[in-house]
C-alpha cells in the first residue's frame, strides 16, 4: 500500500497543515496515483489557478514486484515553472531535485516527501508519501 498526503501551502499559509488531501493504493501491479490540477484524472488535485503545477504534474506507479516509483511527467512546455525535490526520511543530507521528466524509485517501507516548488512565488504543493512494507 502507497499512502499520500498532500497540502498546498502559499506564503501566508506556511507552516499551516489545514486542508491536507489524502489518497492511497493498494501496492498492486499497475496501481496508479497523480497529483496534478486535472480532477478528473488526479486524486490529489492542487488549485485550479495553481499554473506552475501541471494538469498531471507526478505520477506514482506501482510495478510488477509491489514497488513503487514517481515520475515528473514532461508538460508541454519545454522548461517548467516549477522544481521538485524529494527528501527520504532518515535519509542524510538534503533534499536532492527530482529531474524534469525524471524518475525515482520509493524504498519498499520507506517515507518521505516531494515538494513542487512555485519558481515565480512563495507557493508549493507538499506530498508526503508512504510506502508500507508487503
Amino acid at each position: 500500500m502507497l499512502e499520500l498526503t498532500m497540502a498546498s501551502v502559499s506564503g501566508a499559509d506556511a507552516g499551516a497543515t489545514a486542508g491536507m488531501l489524502m489518497a492511497d493504493a493498494p501496492s498492486e501491479a499497475g496501481a496508479a496515483l497523480r497529483v496534478g490540477r486535472d480532477r478528473a484524472l488526479c486524486r490529489l488535485a492542487t488549485p485550479d489557478d495553481w499554473l506552475f503545477v501541471s494538469r498531471v504534474h507526478l505520477e506514482f506507479l506501482c510495478g510488477a514486484d509491489g514497488t513503487w516509483q514517481v515520475t515528473w511527467l514532461r508538460g508541454s512546455h519545454p522548461e517548467p515553472s516549477s522544481e521538485v525535490r524529494l527528501s527520504l526520511t532518515g535519509a542524510a543530507g538534503q533534499p536532492q531535485p527530482l529531474p524534469y521528466g525524471g524518475t525515482a524509485k520509493l524504498p519498499r517501507g520507506g517515507s518521505g516527501e516531494l515538494v513542487i516548488l512555485d519558481r515565480t512565488g512563495p507557493q508549493s504543493v507538499n506530498v508526503g508519501f508512504y510506502h508500507e512494507p508487503a
